[in-house]
């Protein structure tokens, strides 16, 4: 198979709510086991529609290519939103025959100009496998141990985001004042102690420590860092943790004219990140940006 072909398979059908109570949920209404994915699947005919999942692949080496293409478009999509500063910022995703090894970008190639065959494969050493560029030292030691640490972490996302950058300075975590902000309800953590550009392992031992069984960590003075089992996943939690900064920044700065916020609680919290921050559903998010990216570039990052 060519390294520019995209790979496209039949795509699983997700657990999918297809209609809610007519009166709604309340309480008592809830599921112990929400589905991802809430939707009205059903034509009027009763077929049933398919909702676009992850591929499953007869071979590894095709599902390679699948994890590079969707490793170049993220690059795309950060550096259409600005998510890009000179050499800073980097994102990879495990290989799917080499698992200890992984995929990084070039250490300076502009986000919105990576390609599947610039991308860089490493070895959990640091040894560049494969590629004749070299890769930012602090994504080493930041990747490969959150690699190492978490067996089910495939990708991970850093980079100096505005919102995120300036969110970071509080050395907090977010509150829960939205939807959108319950994606993380107990699931990021904060790494407080900030030594500038993160050069060995053992700091990167310490930020896979702060960010736990969770899928983001917010580096204090420093950016945001997500991770998911695609790099799909990963990346969306990335603009959705982008997005939830600035959303908190703003309501902290309304606050202040006296303004009062009012907090999810808990048990709301909990249930609606069961809704909104699944795999399955941070993987399907992601496809609208891929598809823009697509349609934009003429598949040009696919190259």
């Amino acid at each position: 198979m060519s390294t520019t072909e995209t790979v496209t398979k039949p795509a699983p059908t997700l657990s999918v709510l297809e209609k809610a109570p007519a009166g709604g949920f309340n309480g008592k209404d809830k599921l112990e086991n929400p589905p991802q994915v809430q939707v009205n699947g059903t034509t009027k005919s009763g077929k049933r529609l398919n909702i676009r999942s992850y591929p499953k692949f007869d071979k590894l080496e095709d599902e390679r290519l699948y994890r590079k293409q969707h490793l170049a478009a993220a690059f795309r999509v950060f550096a259409d939103r600005g998510f890009d500063e000179g050499v800073a910022g980097h994102i990879s995703v495990r290989d799917p025959i080499l698992t200890d090894h992984f995929w990084l970008n070039p250490l300076s190639t502009h986000f919105s100009l990576i390609k599947v065959s610039d991308l860089i494969l490493c070895d959990e050493d640091g040894n560049v496998v494969e590629g004749n560029e070299p890769v930012n030292g602090a994504a080493f030691a930041i990747h490969s141990q959150i690699h190492k640490a978490r067996p089910d972490v495939h990708a991970a996302c850093h980079a100096h985001s505005v919102h995120g950058k300036a969110f970071s300075v509080f050395g907090r975590e977010l509150e829960m004042i939205t939807q959108d902000a319950c994606r993380f309800y107990k699931s990021h953590g904060v790494y407080r102690d900030f030594r500038g550009v993160v050069l060995d392992s053992e700091e990167g031992r310490r930020i896979s420590k702060a960010l736990g069984n969770g899928k983001a960590v917010i580096l204090q003075n420093h950016g945001l860092l997500t991770v998911g089992n695609t790099v799909d996943e990963a990346a969306f939690w990335f603009l959705s943790l982008e997005r939830t900064c600035q959303a908190q920044l703003l309501a902290d700065a309304a606050s202040v004219a006296g303004y009062k916020k009012i907090l999810i609680d808990d048990d709301e919290a909990e249930y609606t990140s069961l809704q909104v921050g699944g795999p399955e559903k941070g993987w399907l998010a992601f496809q609208p940006y891929y598809d823009e990216q697509l349609a934009k570039t003429k598949g040009d990052f696919l190259n």
